[in-house]
């Protein structure tokens, strides 16, 4: 981050020249106004975000996932024109929940989720209440990391709402809260290196620390007044204008509507904390398809599409009453998408299922062969949202559901994921990365019955395999002792630089010897979609002089950023 004058926050003489009778209490309204300031900050300075990386690799995607994630939450309150601040924040939330992408984004929404419970009951908060709001984000952003790490978006987090908080009086108001928050953010951010060995050894703050500095500076400055480059974009990102012209007097309905709504369950209709969405989901199962249906509290979130969406809303009003309505016609929506088939029916429910994340088509064609269910696409800088895992499970339409990440950077969001689902079972397979995937869809049988077994033996045939990563480098490094030069092509696996090499083949063929090749019997060898064919048959002639004792096959992967991911078994 440069520190010049836009990232720096304003001085206290400024921010007290902002005080005023308006900001001593935060409405629904203004902060609804403040999410989208924030968003568009955010999104103004995302790509600077990303290349925050640790590794030198054009694979950074902090600041789009960060982005992502956000806006997620601010296409959730379109058409929200509330002043009452916890209806608002309970909205936001889950559109963030829902939208999360990568472990950044989903720490994001899980601190925006804890400030939601600091705000139940509130219709409008003073410096105070807010306060407590931000203490309680902090309190479920860490508890969503099973060990978290210091130096990161957390300690950012952490130690600014800290002082913030501690500098809170009887004067105190919105602004001068957020002047606190702001300065000490910065001033985190600045220390995350000292400590965080890796971001003082690769030169750089903490990317995550970074993406929730920018937005937070983005609600500070919709409170002072001022105007943020894009904000008029952010305002409009979940609001296109549609062309409907596709569906006239003589069309015929075909895909049905998409019937999405929030019900508000009602004491008077039902017992809310006995009551089961499952009572929906079979209801549903009987008018369409791409069903989604959970309870938060006492709300349910419902998606589904169907040719009879009154059917819908007369079955839901037994049990409480609508928050929001949306009812898309999907022939309208079909003429303005690549979409050409209507939308496969539900498969026959099953005892067990499996959904893959895949970056590439020919590793996501080799998944499908290898018996996957439903493969979501995405990996590194292509982060799959919560919702996109959703959309999978309902596709699978099994009693227990295997997911594997394949990503260390997607494994939160598909937990995420697993927490929303309640039509069946999800264990989240923490494969971090596309080798240890691979291993455990190879080992996929189903025969015992017991998924904890199953889960087990997918465990430990991840344990067999090491993967390596060969990519070039975008900048001067050094890192793990090795001497990095922009350009140059480097190996890695998991965080550790092993070798760094002015041509690919030279470097593809160090990284296995460092990865202990020689007493390996098996390596498979995914090919990227830009990697030259010179370069393979290089490799393979090489690999096989080498390593005479070693197999060595090649898959053309298809993905991008990695001309060579090596599996080594």
């Amino acid at each position: 981050m440069n520190q010049n004058e836009k990232n720096v926050p304003l001085t206290e003489a400024q921010a007290a020249a902002a005080d005023t009778e308006n900001n001593t209490y935060l409405d629904g309204e203004m902060f609804a106004n403040m999410v989208r300031g924030g968003a568009a900050q955010l999104r103004s300075n995302a790509e600077e975000v990303n290349n925050l990386n640790v590794f030198p690799v054009p694979d950074g995607d902090t600041g789009d996932n960060m982005r992502m994630t956000l806006e997620g939450g601010v296409a959730a309150l379109e058409g929200i024109r509330s002043a009452n601040l916890a209806d608002v924040t309970k909205k936001l939330s889950q559109g963030m929940l829902l939208g999360a992408r990568g472990n950044s984004g989903v720490i994001l929404s899980q601190f925006f989720a804890g400030m939601t419970k600091g705000f139940s009951g509130h219709t409008s908060a003073d410096a105070k209440v807010l306060g407590i709001a931000l203490q309680e984000g902090v309190k479920q952003a860490y508890a969503s990391v099973i060990t978290p790490t210091e130096g990161t978006i957390l300690t950012v987090a952490r130690e600014a709402v800290e002082y913030a908080v501690s500098r809170i009086n009887d004067r105190s108001t919105i602004t001068s809260l957020f002047s606190d928050l702001i300065k000490e953010m910065y001033n985190s951010l600045q220390r995350t290196p000292d400590i965080l060995a890796a971001l003082k050894e690769a030169g750089v703050i903490d990317s995550g620390g970074a993406g929730l500095f920018y937005i937070m500076q983005g609600f500070y400055k919709i409170l002072l007044g001022e105007e943020i480059d894009g904000f008029g974009e952010i305002s409009a990102i979940a609001a296109p204008v549609q062309d409907f012209s596709s569906f006239g007097p003589d069309s015929e309905m075909t895909y049905g509507y998409c019937t999405e709504l929030l019900l508000q369950l009602q004491n008077a209709k039902v017992d809310i904390d006995a009551f089961d969405p499952a009572v929906i989901i079979e209801y549903l199962k009987t008018l369409g398809d791409s069903i989604v249906c959970f309870k938060t509290e006492s709300i349910v979130k419902l998606h589904v599409h169907t040719l009879t969406p009154e059917k819908v809303l007369g079955f839901c009003r037994q049990y409480g009453e609508f928050l929001t309505v949306k009812i898309e016609n999907m022939s309208v929506q079909h003429s303005e998408s690549t979409v050409e088939e209507k939308p496969a029916p539900p498969k026959k429910r099953k005892d067990f299922g499996t959904v893959a994340v895949a970056s590439g088509a020919g590793i996501e064609a080799l998944f499908c062969q290898l018996g996957v269910d439903a493969v979501v696409a995405g990996g590194q800088t292509q982060n799959p949202s919560a919702q996109d895992f959703l959309a999978a499970f309902r596709e699978v339409n099994a009693d227990h559901i295997f997911v594997f990440p394949n990503n260390g950077n997607i494994v939160m969001a598909a937990k995420q994921a697993a927490q929303l689902w309640e039509d069946g079972e999800v264990t989240v397979i923490e494969s971090k990365d596309l080798g240890k995937g691979y291993a455990a869809i190879s080992s996929m049988n189903f025969q015992s019955g017991d998924a904890e077994l199953i889960a087990q033996t997918f465990r430990d045939a991840m344990d067999m395999v090491t993967t390596g990563y060969v990519s070039p480098s975008i900048r001067d490094a050094q890192l793990n002792g090795v001497t990095i030069s922009c350009g140059d092509y480097i190996g890695f696996v998991g965080k550790e630089m092993m070798v760094s090499e002015k041509d690919i083949v030279t470097a593809a063929i160090g990284l296995l010897e460092r990865v202990g090749a020689d007493d390996m019997y098996l390596v498979t060898a995914f090919i990227g979609c830009d990697t030259k064919e010179e370069d393979i048959a290089a490799l393979q002639e090489l690999a096989a002089e080498r390593f005479p004792d070693l197999e060595f096959y090649t898959v053309e992967g298809g993905q991008e950023v990695y001309p060579f991911i090596f599996v080594v078994e």
